[in-house]
C-alpha cells in the first residue's frame, strides 16, 4: 500500500513513544511544536520559503511542460480574473512538478496601447493640464515607459504574493527589443506574402483615442427609445434611441421623399436616396434628382435590392462615409464618398455654417435648419444599437481611413479544421461552436492603430524624390533595409523613405507570445524549435478566460500556425468570468470590485470608499457613480472584508466549476476556507504533539484499530477523486475531496477517536493512531500543496516523521493500493456515525451536557456496535455508553427514548430536572410551533419573490438564509420533542 512503503513511524519497541506530559500540553495549547496557536496567513505568506522546488522530486521525464501567463495589462493592478487564471496555472505547473515533470510557466506584461495610452493621458492632463500633443511624442514615451516600470513592479509583487511559481527570469514585456525583434520579422514575412495589404475602408473609430480598433473592441448597447448616454468631452448626457424624419424635395419640385435617420448630422454627407426598385411607392422616382438643402445640389434617387420596404419610410439615405451598408451600397452605384465628421469628432470643413461644431452639437444645428426650412416631419422612439468603444466608452463613429489589413479568411478556415479534427481542443467543449461561427465568418483584421504607445508598423513609404507618383510602401526592420528594398524596386537613384506613423493593435504582438517568448528569432520558421527554446513549443496547455477567445486565443492559433507551421497549443482551458456573490459583473460604479489585495490583507470599509473616492479623482467613476459605488459598499461589506490570506483566496477560486460561464465570488466563503486553513494547522499541531520520536518499523496492517482503517479507507477515496479532478482539470472535485476528508472525516471523526488512546497511554493503540495520523497529513497535505502551497509546506515541513521518509511527489495510488480500500468498513462507520448524531440530537434537545454525566443505552441484538464503543463514546462526549442485546435490561426511568432507521434504539438517561422542565413546556410548544410555521411562511413569500435575487443585498440573503436555518432548525425541534413524548 501506498502510504506503508516508505516505512513506519514506530520506535524501537513497536510503539509510539506517547508522553503523557506532552499530550496535556497540546491539549492545553501550551506546547507549539514550531507552530503558533493558530493559522495566520501574514505569518505564512511572508515566511521566506522555496515555493518552487519544495514539493518538486526528481525530474522523471524528459519532456518538458510549457505554458505562458496570459500577460497582464500594464494599465493598473491585478483583479480576482486576473487571480483565477494565475491560480489555476499555478495549480496545474505545481502539481505537475510533484508528478516529476520539468515545467517552463513564462511570466509576462503587456503594453496595451489603447488601454495604457488613455490612462497616461489622463494623469497628464489631471496633473499638468497637458495633452500628449502638447509634450510631443518622445517625451509622452518616456511618461508611458516610466508607467509600465512603476506598474510592473507592482504586478509582480501580486503574482508573488498570490504564490505564482513563475519563472521570472524568463519574464517578458510585449515591447522588450527581443519581442519587437521577433513583431517586426512576422509582419514582414506576411507582407511579403502578400496578407498584410493597406486599403482605404470604412472602420470603427474612436474619437476620444483618434484611432481606429477592431469590431471585437466594441460593445453594442441596446436602447429601447429615447435614452440618455454619456459621452466623452460632452456636459450632458447625448440621447439615443429616435428616428428623425425629415424631407428630401425633388429637384424643381414640390414633391418630397420623407426618410428617417437615427443620425441626423450625417445628413451632411447623404450622396443619394436608395428605393428598393419592387416598392411601388417609390419606383417612379428611379433616375430622377433630389435637392440637397445645405449643399445647394442634387443627388440621384437609386434603385437598390437592399432596401427594406417596411423599414422607416422605405426611402434610405446614402452616407457612404459613416455608416458600413452605406459604403456597399455607394461601391455597388460608383457613388461619391463625403466626410462629415472628421478624426477628433467634430463636423469636417466644407459644411458651412456647421463645419467645426462638435458632432452632437451638429446634430441640433442641422435638426434647426431642417426645421427652420420646413423639411422636419416628426421624431419618434426607436429600438436602436449604439456602438461603443470598449476602452474609451465613446460612441464609435464610422469613417473611411486608410489602414492596414491583415487577410484572415485562409487562416480562419485552417482554425477551424483544426478544431474540428481534433487537433485542437477547446475544454469546454460547448465553445468549439462559438468558434465555429466567428471565425467561418472573420473579416479581414484591421491592425493599424492612430497611437504613439506600441510598435511601431515596420513599414515605410517609398518613392523618387520630387515625384509626384504614388509611393511604394515596403517592409523593412530598418530606413536602409527599406532603401535597399525600395532601390532595387523603382530603379532610381534618390529615394525618399519615411516610416508609417501608426503602431501595430497590441494584440497582433500578443498573438506571438507562444512562440515570440522563446527568442524563435535564432531559430529557423516550420522547425521543430529545438534551440532556444527547448521544446517549449508548442505550449502544453493554453488557459484564459473565454472573453478572450477571440482577441487573443483565435488569433494565436492562426498566426502561430501560419508562421511556424505548427498550432501554439493542442489544449485550450476557458474559465468562467469572476462575478459579485450575486451574479453581476464586477464594476467600480456598482461598488463590487474586490481585488486580490482585498481578500489577502482584508480591507476596512472605510478603505474600501477610499479606493473608490481615488477613482473618482482620476476620472474613472463620475459624482453619480461614486455615489451608487459607495451605497454598494456599503450593502455588500458593512464590516469591511476580513484578511484570509492568499492560499484561502486560491482554495476559494478552485472551489468553483472553473469552466462555468460565471463564477460568482463570496468573500464568505473565502473566510470559511480561511478557517479550514486553521482546522489543518490546528490537526498537524495535535499530531506533531502526541506522535514522539517515530522509526523506520511498520505496524502489521491487522494490528491497526477499525477506525484507523476507516480513515486510511477515506484517505484512499480522498486520492483517488483528486487525482481525477486534476486530470481533467475539475479542480471543484479535487478541493471538494480535501475538504471533505480534511475537514469533516479527519478532523471531526477520526482525530477525536484518538485522544483516548494517548490519553490513557494505550501504547498499542497509540502506536496504531501516531501512525495513520502522521500518514493522512502528510498525504493530504500532499494532495493540498498546489492549492494552498504555502500552507501546506509550512506544515509539511514541521510535521513529524522519521529522517528520509519525507515525500513531496503528489499522492496517487497504485494497483495493489486500490486493494486496502474497504467498502464494507465504510458502510460500518456510516451506520455508527448515525448513531452518533443521533444521540447528539437527544442531548441538544434535553439540555443533557458534560455535568449531567451522560449516559446511554442501546439495543443491539447483533452486537454491531460492540466493537465501535469507545469511538460512540468520544463522538457523542458520554459518560458511559452500554450495549446490550437485550431491551428488558435497560432501565427505563429517567430515560428518553429514539430509534433509528434501522430500527435501533437509543435510550439516554435524563436527570429529573431536565424531564419536569420539558413536560412543563409542552403545552406551550403547539402554540409556538404555529408561531413558527407563520414566520417561515412569511420568510418563504418573500426569498421566492421574481425580484428578490436582484433587489436584495448579498448581506441581506445571506441573513434570510440564516433566519431561515434558524427556523427550520426550531420546529425540527419542536416535532422532534412532540414525537417522542407521545411515544
Amino acid at each position: 500500500m501506498w502510504w506503508l512503503k516508505r516505512g513506519c513511524f514506530l520506535n524501537e519497541a513497536g510503539c509510539f513513544r506517547v508522553k503523557l506530559e506532552r499530550f496535556a500540553q497540546v491539549c492545553s495549547g501550551s506546547w507549539k511544536a514550531g507552530l503558533g496557536d493558530a493559522y495566520v496567513p501574514h505569518v505564512v505568506d511572508n515566511e521566506e520559503v522555496d515555493c518552487y522546488n519544495y514539493f518538486a522530486p526528481e525530474i522523471k521525464s524528459k519532456e518538458v511542460f510549457s505554458l505562458i501567463l496570459p500577460p497582464p495589462n500594464i494599465t493598473g493592478t491585478l483583479h480576482l480574473g486576473h487571480a483565477l487564471t494565475t491560480t489555476i496555472q499555478d495549480v496545474i505547473v505545481r502539481w505537475k512538478r510533484m508528478e516529476g515533470v520539468e515545467c517552463v510557466w513564462v511570466p509576462g506584461i503587456d503594453h496595451a496601447g489603447i488601454a495604457t495610452q488613455v490612462v497616461v493621458e489622463k494623469q497628464l492632463w489631471k496633473e499638468k493640464r497637458q495633452s500628449r500633443h502638447d509634450v510631443g511624442r518622445e517625451a509622452f514615451e518616456e511618461r508611458v515607459w516610466k508607467w509600465k516600470d512603476e506598474k510592473g513592479r507592482v504586478i509582480e509583487n501580486q503574482l508573488r504574493r498570490l504564490g505564482a511559481s513563475l519563472d521570472w527570469n524568463r519574464k517578458v514585456f510585449t515591447m522588450d527589443p527581443t519581442q519587437s525583434r521577433e513583431v517586426t520579422k512576422a509582419f514582414i514575412e506576411l507582407f511579403d506574402s502578400g496578407l498584410i495589404y493597406r486599403a482605404d475602408h470604412l472602420v470603427n473609430w474612436s474619437c476620444s483615442l483618434q484611432s481606429a480598433i477592431s469590431d471585437i473592441e466594441v460593445d453594442h448597447v441596446e436602447v429601447d427609445g429615447p435614452t440618455p448616454i454619456p459621452v466623452p468631452n460632452y456636459d450632458r448626457p447625448i440621447e439615443f434611441g429616435t428616428l428623425t424624419y425629415f424631407a428630401y424635395k425633388l429637384h424643381n419640385s414640390e414633391e418630397e421623399i420623407v426618410v428617417a435617420t437615427t443620425r441626423p448630422e450625417t445628413m451632411l454627407g447623404d450622396v443619394a436616396v436608395a428605393v428598393n426598385p419592387r416598392d411601388d411607392r417609390y419606383a417612379r422616382y428611379i433616375g430622377r434628382y433630389l435637392w440637397h438643402p445645405f449643399r445647394a445640389e442634387t443627388i440621384p434617387v437609386i434603385g437598390d435590392d437592399s432596401v427594406e420596404p417596411d423599414f422607416g419610410t422605405g426611402a434610405v439615405k446614402i452616407t457612404p462615409a459613416h455608416d458600413p451598408s452605406d459604403f456597399a451600397v455607394a461601391k455597388r452605384h460608383s457613388l461619391p464618398i463625403l466626410q462629415v465628421i472628421d478624426e477628433k469628432g467634430n463636423i469636417a470643413p466644407d459644411h458651412g455654417i456647421f463645419s467645426g461644431l462638435p458632432r452632437f452639437a451638429g446634430r441640433d444645428a442641422v435638426v434647426a435648419s431642417l426645421q427652420a426650412a420646413h423639411l422636419m416631419r416628426e421624431k419618434r422612439g426607436h429600438r436602436m444599437v449604439v456602438p461603443v468603444c470598449s476602452r474609451s466608452k465613446d460612441v464609435v463613429e464610422h469613417l473611411v481611413r486608410p489602414q492596414w489589413f491583415l487577410k484572415c479568411a485562409e487562416m480562419a478556415r485552417q482554425a477551424v479544421e483544426d478544431v474540428r479534427e481534433g487537433r485542437l481542443r477547446l475544454e469546454p467543449g460547448r465553445f468549439e461552436r462559438v468558434w465555429f461561427d466567428w471565425l467561418e465568418n472573420v473579416r479581414d483584421w484591421c491592425i493599424s492603430r492612430q497611437l504613439w504607445w506600441g510598435h511601431r508598423i515596420p513599414v515605410y513609404s517609398c518613392r523618387p524624390r520630387a515625384s509626384a507618383a504614388p509611393p511604394v510602401w515596403i517592409a523593412a526592420d530598418s530606413p536602409s533595409a527599406a532603401l535597399r528594398k525600395a532601390a532595387a524596386r523603382l530603379s532610381a537613384p534618390d529615394i525618399e523613405v519615411t516610416q508609417d506613423a501608426d503602431v501595430l493593435d497590441t494584440w497582433f504582438s500578443s498573438a506571438l507570445l507562444p512562440f515570440s517568448a522563446w527568442s524563435p528569432q535564432q531559430v529557423p520558421r516550420n522547425c521543430e524549435f529545438s534551440s532556444p527554446a527547448g521544446g517549449c513549443y508548442p505550449l502544453d496547455v493554453m488557459v484564459t478566460g473565454h472573453d478572450i477567445l477571440f482577441f487573443w486565443v483565435a488569433r494565436m492559433a492562426m498566426l502561430g500556425r501560419r508562421l511556424t507551421g505548427r498550432l501554439p497549443f493542442h489544449q485550450v482551458l476557458l474559465h468562467g468570468i469572476v462575478c459579485d456573490a450575486q451574479g453581476r459583473k464586477m464594476s467600480k460604479s456598482l461598488g463590487n470590485v474586490v481585488t486580490p489585495e482585498d481578500v489577502i490583507d482584508g480591507s476596512t470599509l472605510e478603505d474600501l470608499e477610499a479606493s473608490s473616492r481615488a477613482s473618482h479623482s482620476s476620472g474613472i467613476l463620475s459624482p453619480e457613480e461614486l455615489t451608487r459605488a459607495i451605497a454598494g459598499q456599503k450593502r455588500m461589506f458593512p464590516s469591511g472584508i476580513p484578511a484570509c490570506g492568499a492560499d484561502a483566496l486560491r482554495f476559494t477560486l478552485c472551489s468553483h466549476n472553473i469552466k462555468s460561464h460565471f463564477i460568482n465570488f463570496d468573500v464568505q466563503e473565502c473566510h470559511t476556507n480561511r478557517l479550514f486553513c486553521n482546522k489543518i494547522w490546528q490537526a498537524v499541531k495535535y499530531t506533531n504533539g502526541v506522535v514522539g520520536e517515530v522509526t523506520q518499523e511498520t505496524p502489521e496492517w491487522e494490528s491497526l484499530g477499525p477506525m484507523d482503517r476507516w480513515v486510511l479507507s477515506r484517505l484512499t477515496h480522498m486520492v483517488q477523486k483528486t487525482r481525477s479532478g486534476m486530470e481533467s482539470y475539475d479542480f471543484h472535485v479535487a478541493t471538494a475531496a480535501i475538504k471533505d476528508f480534511m475537514y469533516y472525516e479527519f478532523c471531526d471523526v477520526y482525530l477525536e477517536t484518538t485522544k483516548r488512546a494517548f490519553k490513557l497511554s494505550d501504547r498499542e493503540r497509540a502506536a496504531g493512531h501516531g501512525w495513520t495520523l502522521t500518514t493522512c497529513l502528510d498525504t493530504a497535505l500532499r494532495a493540498v500543496a498546489p492549492f494552498m502551497p504555502r500552507l501546506a509546506q509550512h506544515l509539511h515541513a514541521r510535521l513529524t516523521r522519521p529522517e528520509g521518509a519525507r515525500r513531496v511527489d503528489y499522492p496517487k495510488l497504485d494497483k495493489e493500493d486500490r486493494e486496502w480500500r474497504d467498502f464494507s468498513l465504510e458502510a460500518d462507520v456510516a451506520e455508527v456515525l448515525e448513531l452518533v448524531v443521533a444521540v447528539r440530537r437527544l442531548k441538544k434537545v434535553f439540555g443533557v451536557v458534560a455535568k449531567h454525566s451522560p449516559e446511554v443505552f442501546v439495543v443491539d441484538p447483533a452486537g454491531f456496535y460492540c466493537r465501535f464503543k469507545d469511538t460512540i463514546e468520544d463522538l457523542s462526549a458520554l459518560h458511559a455508553l452500554t450495549v446490550t442485546p437485550d431491551p428488558a435490561r435497560l432501565p427505563f426511568k429517567d430515560t428518553v427514548k429514539d430509534r433509528l432507521a434501522s430500527g435501533t434504539l437509543i435510550h439516554l438517561v435524563v436527570p429529573a430536572d431536565l424531564r419536569r422542565s420539558l413536560e412543563l413546556d409542552l403545552p406551550k410548544l403547539e402554540a409556538k410551533k404555529a408561531k413558527l410555521i407563520k414566520e417561515m411562511e412569511k420568510m418563504n413569500r418573500m426569498v421566492s419573490g421574481d425580484n428578490y435575487k436582484v433587489k436584495a443585498t448579498a448581506e441581506a440573503q445571506r441573513t434570510h438564509s440564516k433566519k431561515i436555518a434558524t427556523l427550520e432548525e426550531k420546529l425540527a425541534r419542536i416535532n422532534y420533542i412532540q414525537s417522542i413524548s407521545n411515544q
